[in-house]
């Protein structure tokens, strides 16, 4: 057991510079200061101070407040030995996608609750393709869709989903829920065995790691085949 903490390197031992983004690292940014997102910023202090160090003493300038500090021009923040152009541009930089964020809603994400919704939502991905594709619908507990991402992509007939693949992916990202659909470039809806195998296998394997598996569409230009709504799950 020893061995294996023989290379272990403890945040005290980092260099100082590095300090708050192997903290970011370890423990989240909600882990870290102002001064320490600032210093991440800079990148580097001065001879005499490290860059936390020279980030706490321009946050001390005014009065540790961000709306302040996004005031100073360029020829201001320059006036701090260790900053230089490139620092400058990138403290005003960040202080500025800061202010946009502020006034920016979140995107709302689309809900799906129905075959049909995910057929409106997939068939522009799928419905006009030569060759077959494999693409996931991931889901939080609300419904709501994370992300839609193609997995796999085959020759005329067929096209291979790699179920570690897509539960790699869907723990990444937290998702409670996926749907899974393929096409057909044929035109022809009915399942294939290899379809109904691989629809089982990715039950299965939801049921195992508590991420469900609401539905498995195959796509047409036209049409489209649920296994939800055909009682094939």
């Amino acid at each position: 057991m020893a061995k294996t903490y023989q290379n272990f390197k403890s945040l005290k031992n980092w260099a100082e510079d590095d300090r708050p983004r192997e903290k970011l690292m370890l423990k989240g940014k909600a882990s870290l200061s102002d001064a320490e997102l600032l210093a991440i910023i800079m990148g580097s202090g001065n001879k005499e101070e490290t860059a936390v160090d020279l980030a706490k003493r321009i946050l001390n300038d005014v009065q540790n407040n961000w709306h302040e500090l996004s005031r100073l021009s360029l020829k201001q923040l320059m006036n701090y030995k260790g900053i230089g152009e490139a620092k400058a541009i990138s403290i005003i930089t960040a202080l500025e996608i800061g202010n946009r964020k502020s006034l920016q809603f979140a995107l709302e994400k689309p809900k799906v609750t129905s075959s049909s919704e995910v057929f409106d939502v997939l068939r522009p991905h799928l419905a006009d393709l030569n060759v077959e594709e494999f693409w996931v619908m991931f889901l939080n507990q609300a419904n709501k869709v994370i992300s839609i991402e193609r997995v796999s992509s085959g020759g005329i007939s067929y096209t291979l989903a790699d179920p570690r693949l897509i539960f790699r992916t869907a723990l990444e990202k937290f998702a409670t829920a996926i749907i899974v659909a393929h096409n057909h470039p044929s035109g022809n809806i009915k399942p294939s065995e290899q379809d109904i195998r691989l629809t089982k296998k990715l039950v299965e394997c939801g049921q195992i790691l508590d991420v469900a598996v609401l539905d498995h569409l195959i796509v047409t230009q036209k049409d489209y085949f649920s296994f939800r709504d055909e009682n094939k799950m």
